[in-house]
């Protein structure tokens, strides 16, 4: 058997595919069994949702999880994949400088090799880090990585655009995106941004990789690759609509005590136990 590729090479791999000459299209898992789904229709990595892992485990979302149960999340989808896993943790679980490192030692060492780090506070008195704050903690994750030897793809998320920013949203967007990438991060990513003439503004003012977040109203992604976009996350879509999938059961057992929704798109017990007893490579 093939020994599995070292976390370095699934770093060098991962920032790879964010070269640009075809639209990194990455799907948000959270849990193993939706892991292993992604992968075995073949997408070349899988990214976590925070969002996901914390409704999973019964938590809302931003930062309502722990740093330890987010992790031990993180380590379980690694371990069962081969492709490249990224993480999705937040703000990087407290405020400094400190906190960012403690957190990229640990999702290093549960296999992950990447990351999104957000500049979202969760205070709406101060609801985005100053730029300067920003800069730090990127180039802490760096760092961090650096040490470890594992090359991290920081992907620098930017909320402008779920704020009430007062002033212009893609000025503002891609003055923090120069300054992110500078600092160390590989990848910008604008979520909350679905119309054309947005996104091509911000692709051709940011002077790095642009990761947006998949939306009903946004262009198909062969268009989005013309625009100039570089990666296409889902996010909390996924699980969200398992939920609702979920929520047509209760509703059709509750009501007319049928069964129709149980049926509809359900992967066979035999074929869901062979996906996750790796029995299928």
């Amino acid at each position: 058997m093939d020994l599995p590729p070292s976390r370095k090479a699934k770093a060098d791999l991962f920032l790879k595919l964010h070269d640009r000459s075809r639209l990194l299209v990455l799907p948000n898992a959270w849990d193993v069994a939706s892991a292993r789904i992604f992968e075995e229709a073949g997408f070349p990595a899988v990214a976590t949702t925070s969002a996901g892992i914390a409704y999973s485990l019964g938590y809302s979302d931003r930062e309502r999880i722990s740093r330890a149960e987010m992790v031990a999340a993180v380590r379980r989808i690694a371990e069962a994949l081969r492709i490249p896993v990224t993480a999705d943790v937040e703000a990087g679980y407290g405020g400094r400088t400190s906190d960012v490192v403690e957190t990229v030692e640990a999702i290093l060492d549960a296999g992950a090799i990447g990351m999104n780090l957000e500049d979202a506070t969760h205070d709406r008195r101060r609801p985005l880090f100053d730029v300067g704050v920003q800069e730090d903690r990127i180039h802490a994750a760096r760092e961090t990585g650096t040490k470890a030897g594992v090359p991290i793809v920081v992907n620098a998320r930017i909320d402008v655009f779920l704020t009430d920013f007062e002033k212009d949203r893609r000025e503002e967007t891609i003055r923090r995106a120069k300054a992110y990438l500078a600092a160390g991060a590989d990848c910008v990513f604008v979520p909350g941004v679905s119309d054309r003439e947005t996104i091509r503004a911000l692709a051709q003012g940011i002077p790095g990789p642009l990761n947006i977040i998949a939306a009903p109203a946004l262009p198909p992604v062969a268009e989005l690759h013309e625009l100039g976009v570089a990666r296409l996350s889902v996010g909390s879509g996924a699980i969200r609509a398992a939920l609702g999938l979920t929520r047509r059961i209760a509703e059709e057992l509750k009501g007319p005590g049928t069964y129709v929704a149980l049926s509809e798109g359900a992967i066979p017990y035999a074929e869901m136990n062979k996906l996750l007893s790796r029995e299928s490579e």
